[in-house]
């Protein structure tokens, strides 16, 4: 009898979903769904995204590391994103022309452009967002941020960059490895939660 009584209560109380999806989406102001109909049951065929899990960090250096890596990644991540959109346009539109001359013009004052916009904001970056946001660039082009200066800007404005960055601290020649580094596993681990909306 107990069992009958609960199965009538999750019968009533799920039967508006399954009866009438759509008018249920629109007065609630819900998510329309594709269904599936199994044995005569209309059911909603929804997506869970999928969620990262990790094992607890149980040393106390790399869970100062980690964040450290929070912090930097949330504050550099946006522009690295930005950069990786801007180095794909730049390359389409690059594969239409063919001048040297042409190219080397437009990033001159495509450079120009930037660093007014962003030099404030870069300016507020601390060592470690910045070394953080030369790794980052490496893992959203593949290329290292000398490599990516070196194609667009030529070979000596790439090595005075490199020069300016050094006496910093930095390196434009680090890359993003995740099978060499146990840091860039780390900094691979803080992305997946951030963009999963984790952090």
């Amino acid at each position: 009898m107990h069992k009958t009584l609960y199965i009538v209560f999750l019968s009533v109380l799920f039967m508006p979903l399954c009866v009438c999806g759509q008018t249920y989406s629109d007065v609630l102001g819900g998510y329309m769904v594709p269904i599936s109909i199994y044995g005569g049951d209309t059911i909603p065929a929804v997506s869970i995204r999928e969620i990262p899990v990790y094992p607890p960090i149980k040393e106390q250096k790399r869970e100062k590391f980690y964040w450290k890596t929070v912090r930097d990644v949330k504050r550099v991540y946006p522009y690295v994103k930005f950069v990786g959109a801007e180095y794909a346009r730049i390359e389409t539109m690059f594969d239409t022309v063919q001048d040297a001359k042409t190219k080397k013009k437009y990033m001159r004052k495509y450079e120009k452009e930037l660093l007014a916009k962003y030099t404030p904001v870069l300016k507020k970056f601390t060592l470690s967002q910045g070394k953080m946001m030369i790794k980052l660039i490496s893992r959203e082009t593949d290329k290292t941020s000398y490599a990516l200066i070196k194609e667009f800007r030529g070979g000596f404005v790439a090595w005075w960059w490199q020069v300016f960055a050094k006496i910093v601290g930095a390196d434009l020649k680090d890359d993003f490895d995740i099978s060499k580094r146990e840091q860039d596993r780390i900094i691979e681990r803080v992305i997946n939660l951030y963009e999963a909306g984790l952090l």
